[in-house]
């Protein structure tokens, strides 16, 4: 073992242990799909087939975007080095012609104090000037990714309104219904299969939100990320409490 590979076990070079360890796009998306085409064949005119038709269509250009997100930004980074290189020179020459100015006396060590107090203010700004057009790249693909996945938290909730209306307790305790009830034509097993199908989306839906956090080395992107398999992780648990009613009162 060479001291890179002790040093970054996880880097580089890693590709054939990642089978089992790195999420892989392609099966998710083929399980979205075919997720999709069950919704549509058992209830085809259902809001809920509408919605995941829309996420299918989501998750792709995500998934693509999240795959671009790793690659670097070339015309960026190009741009923000040159600009870095042009800072760095003037800098330099500054301070060349702060030497080759100097002279000894005390108007010399005067003028040198205060060139060198002007130096240090230029250093300051340089690198904070240089901070600012490295970091160009990694802003651009945070706003990009949390553009996203703003997208896939409305997709969540979206899920849980089709839900809200699904009361299991009307197959375990007769209710008398109201002229303001909504209209429930579901039987027991389909109300089961339309939560669970609620509950796959769901799911899904933090899956393709976990690709920007394993392709964007980012804090503010990750903790976006983790709030929004919370809230799928929330919302699934009240799912799953409705389909245990109805096993519980079969």
């Amino acid at each position: 073992m060479t001291f890179w590979e002790w040093l970054f076990p996880f880097g580089r070079g890693q590709e054939n242990m990642e089978r089992y360890t790195e999420l892989r796009s392609g099966p998710i998306l083929n399980t979205i799909a075919r997720l999709e085409q069950r919704i549509m064949e058992r209830f085809p005119e259902s809001g809920l087939s509408k919605v995941c038709k829309e996420f299918h269509v989501l998750a792709v250009r995500s998934e693509l975007l999240a795959r671009n997100l790793r690659k670097p930004i070339w015309p960026v980074r190009i741009i923000a080095i040159l600009a870095a290189l042009l800072l760095t020179g003037l800098v330099i020459f500054a301070v060349q012609q702060l030497v080759a100015n100097f002279s000894l006396g005390s108007e010399g060590m005067l003028q040198l104090l205060q060139s060198a107090e002007s130096v240090v203010n230029e250093l300051i700004f340089m690198g904070l000037a240089i901070y600012f057009l490295v970091s160009i790249e990694a802003r651009l693909k945070r706003h990009s990714a949390l553009k996203a996945l703003h997208h896939l938290r409305s997709i969540a909730h979206i899920v849980d309104m089709h839900q809200l209306t699904k009361d299991p307790t009307q197959h375990v305790v007769s209710i008398v219904q109201t002229q303001s009830s909504p209209e429930r034509k579901l039987n027991r097993a389909e109300l089961t299969r339309y939560l669970d199908y609620c509950s796959e989306i769901l799911s899904l839906d933090a899956k393709i939100a976990a690709l920007f956090a394993q392709n964007v080395d980012d804090e503010v992107v990750l903790t976006a990320v983790n709030d929004l398999e919370l809230l799928t992780q929330g919302l699934c648990g009240k799912i799953w409490q409705k389909i245990m009613i109805l096993d519980l009162g079969e």
